[in-house]
């Protein structure tokens, strides 16, 4: 267990203390079940991002011997085509509860195992995962549309649907990014991830039309700026342009308008996404906000209804909530691992399409 002592560097003023930190901390390890696992809490299912997240927030913890077991249980139950399921049942490989293989979910494997690698030096750790980290990479480049996007999944029958998502295509931008930071550790050159990272970094910057059109979700306005494929000006730009209609001031970000319901989870990326554009007293606001969040015992609700009734909704406390909101600590702390994976400045680009450079 962690002590106020071990998670100093995770205090923020309105945020997080020590005590709070450790105590947080020592929540997601209580959840984490003996083989690794890291379901949303216990009973319920484990989808294969949110375990890589709930993973990378222990490294940021310091809880490097936990992270590395969440990695392990990933290795030991990838499909052979490189996948992992979307769903199993309180992370339990024996009881997949939906058998679609879903591309952001398999590729965010190579950010979590790049961001432990950062956080540890662990070159053996690598070498262990990188057949992983290859077949998941492989797998989702298989489903990559000639435009540059990345479809979104397959079914259970194999069917690919070509339909892409921009939010999850921007986070497969930050795993292409992170397989090559990986590719280049091990001196193992990737050209087609090269080309396949610039032509989808290409598509999410300049072709949204390529896209299927959730403009209703907050994720579909900030994940382009927190994957890493709008940045500087541009960034700046779709964050201010969108301010105004997800974020209620003193509550957190909504998840889907018009609906009068703030989330953790993107409040905390959303932080993590001002802090990449160099506004990190805003990011620290958006934290501040959601403390209402916080339940007895260091866990957060998934959200909460702020009109009617007013009430948490639903009565979840996910790891994965705990998770973004460490993750977006650990980044305005200066966390050497979290402010290198989602900075990016020290993670190759890919190579655009000829006819774009």
């Amino acid at each position: 267990m962690s002590t106020p002592e071990q998670t100093e560097h995770l205090v923020l003023p309105g945020v997080l203390t020590a005590e709070q930190a450790a105590e947080t901390v020592a929540a997601l390890l209580a959840v984490q079940r003996e083989d690794g696992a890291l379901p949303w809490f216990r009973g319920h299912h484990l989808d294969p991002w949110d375990h890589t997240e709930a993973a990378m927030a222990l490294d940021a913890a310091g809880e490097h011997e936990a992270a590395a077991r969440a990695y392990a249980w990933l290795a030991r139950h990838q499909n052979e085509d490189g996948s992992w399921y979307a769903a199993y049942h309180d992370g339990d490989p024996e009881r997949p509860t939906d058998l679609g293989r879903e591309t952001n979910f398999c590729a965010y494997v190579a950010v979590g195992v790049w961001h432990h690698y950062l956080a540890t030096g662990d070159d053996a750790f690598v070498d262990r995962m990188w057949p992983t980290v290859y077949a998941a990479i492989e797998f989702v480049l298989r489903l990559q549309q000639p435009g540059g996007e990345i479809g979104w999944k397959r079914e259970p029958d194999g069917t690919p649907v070509t339909d892409a998502l921009l939010t999850g295509s921007s986070s497969v931008h930050q795993a292409l990014r992170c397989a090559l930071a990986l590719a280049e550790q091990r001196e193992e050159a990737q050209p087609d991830w090269e080309l396949a990272a610039g032509a989808l970094g290409h598509a999410i910057r300049r072709h949204p039309e390529r896209f299927l059109d959730k403009s209703r979700y907050s994720m579909d306005w900030y994940y382009p700026v927190l994957g890493g494929a709008v940045t500087g000006a541009d960034a700046t730009r779709r964050i201010k342009d969108g301010w105004d209609s997800f974020v209620v001031p003193g509550l957190g970000v909504r998840c889907v308008l018009p609906n009068p319901w703030v989330t953790g989870g993107e409040s905390c990326e959303l932080a993590l996404a001002l802090w990449v554009t160099g506004e990190s007293d805003r990011a620290l606001e958006i934290l501040q906000s959601v403390q209402h969040l916080r339940a007895e015992g260091g866990l957060y609700w998934t959200g909460y209804v702020f009109e009617g009734e007013k009430a948490v909704w639903p009565e979840e406390l996910t790891t994965w909530t705990a998770g973004s909101l460490l993750l977006a600590v650990a980044a305005l702390g200066g966390d050497e691992a979290t402010t290198a994976v989602f900075g990016g400045e020290r993670l190759p680009v890919g190579l655009e399409p000829d006819c774009c450079r």
